[in-house]
């Protein structure tokens, strides 16, 4: 077992509970906090470790949606316009993944670690990176993605998915979770997303989808008419939309574990449809930015449960998530700091392990021990700020734990 205490242990439970100069106790799971007095008194032959002054303790950070496969992004892709960007990404799309082979991916895995994630929602387009995910400590829910919207290709499509989650199946393991990504309702046959649900049904697997992410969305699935008219014409023959918001929420009845990535166009009506599944929206601000597509209104989906993610170095600079809600405090304008920077790390946490379906994001007792531990910069005077300093001033740990184990001090 493991005895550490640090200045502030924030527990990221519901209630964003903090406690001052606070202890824990874990191995693989979690074992037992409370205050530092109160340990000293129940294990008394124990020596409880110090993480350094001014030092926090709180959960590892979850990023909910990661394209891994598009890593080796700098300035390749032309951002500003969604549908400028989909052209950039089908145009560079071979070169790309060609780049972003086994050593680049594992590198930013580990930055990744280094930066205080300790689990990833990693959406697989083709299977590339699946070697790095296995390998690396970092828990991995991987989600095997079905796309294609041509009638003539859905046969081949659906057995090319099937082949592929069955090779992440085989190496399921507690840290290696396979999982279900559909691309979108604008790119994906509605034949493909029955199928592929049922299979994450029988399998009871998570199942993640991007929703709602542009106007172009928006426009061709309500009106089959917008940026995205010329797009499906000339690539795809294709002059209408295969399905509208509302019937593609429909088929997603049933689903325990169900992200939305995105949502920044949904209406009032689509976001109840994703109250009303028991789903997670997940907000990737920075990706929303540089798309130039509109910013999430979390005032908007009231109760609906928010996790983050950093979206892929495709339309990010960085797959750090301290910087991903450094940014969104200044993106989000409409709310007070501290509230906004409790809630944030509540999506980042406790929000994350939600949307994924597990049993980490709190520190609590039996909860897995995914935890991390930095420092600040200066002492914090009243605990209400705690969470914009960390936010505003973390961008490394100094330990990082998964499944118990720093995976910085090996």
């Amino acid at each position: 077992m493991k005895f550490f205490y640090a200045d502030w242990l924030v527990t990221c439970d519901e209630s964003f509970t903090i406690i001052k100069d606070g202890a824990i106790c874990f191995d693989e799971k979690i074992i037992d906090i409370d205050v530092r007095e109160n340990f000293q008194i129940k294990y008394p032959n124990e020596t409880i470790e110090y993480m350094g002054v001014h030092s926090v303790l709180m959960p590892g950070l979850i990023n909910t949606h990661v394209h891994l496969e598009f890593s080796a992004n700098k300035t390749t892709l032309k951002y500003g316009n969604f549908v400028q960007w989909l052209f950039s990404v089908i145009k560079n799309r071979e070169e790309l993944i060609e780049k972003a082979d086994k050593k680049l991916i594992d590198t930013e895995l580990e930055k990744m670690i280094q930066n205080g994630t300790t689990t990833i929602g990693a959406i697989s387009s083709y299977g590339f990176d699946m070697n790095s995910c296995i390998q690396s400590p970092i828990n991995v829910v991987y989600f095997t993605e079905v796309l294609g919207s041509k009638p003539d290709m859905i046969d081949t499509l659906f057995l090319d998915f099937k082949e592929k989650l069955k090779s992440a199946q085989a190496y399921s393991s507690k840290s290696f979770i396979p999982a279900i990504a559909i691309h979108s309702p604008y790119s994906t046959h509605p034949f493909l997303i029955r199928e592929v649900l049922k299979i994450a049904r029988e399998k009871e697997m998570a199942v993640s989808t991007h929703f709602q992410e542009s106007v172009a969305e928006n426009d061709w699935l309500n009106y089959s008419d917008g940026e995205f008219g010329a797009f499906f014409k000339d690539m795809l023959d294709q002059h209408k939309s295969l399905t509208k918001p509302s019937d593609f929420l429909y088929q997603f009845k049933d689903i325990k574990n169900l992200s939305f990535t995105h949502c920044v166009e949904a209406n009032e009506q689509e976001l109840q449809q994703i109250h009303d599944l028991g789903a997670s929206i997940i907000h990737c601000p920075n990706s929303n930015r540089l798309l130039n597509n509109a910013t999430l209104n979390l005032s908007y989906i009231k109760d609906i449960p928010l996790a983050m993610g950093t979206d892929g170095l495709s339309s990010n600079h960085t797959l750090n998530m301290f910087e991903e809600l450094k940014n969104a405090i200044f993106i989000h304008t409409n709310f007070e700091p501290n509230q906004l920077s409790q809630k944030l790390l509540l999506a980042a946490t406790n929000g994350g392990a939600r949307a994924l379906g597990l049993q980490k994001g709190i520190l609590k007792k039996g909860y897995d021990a995914d935890i991390i531990s930095f420092m600040l910069p200066d002492s914090c005077e009243d605990q209400d700020d705690l969470a914009t300093a960390i936010i505003l001033h973390t961008t490394q740990t100094t330990h990082t734990f998964i499944g118990g184990k720093d995976e910085l001090h090996k």
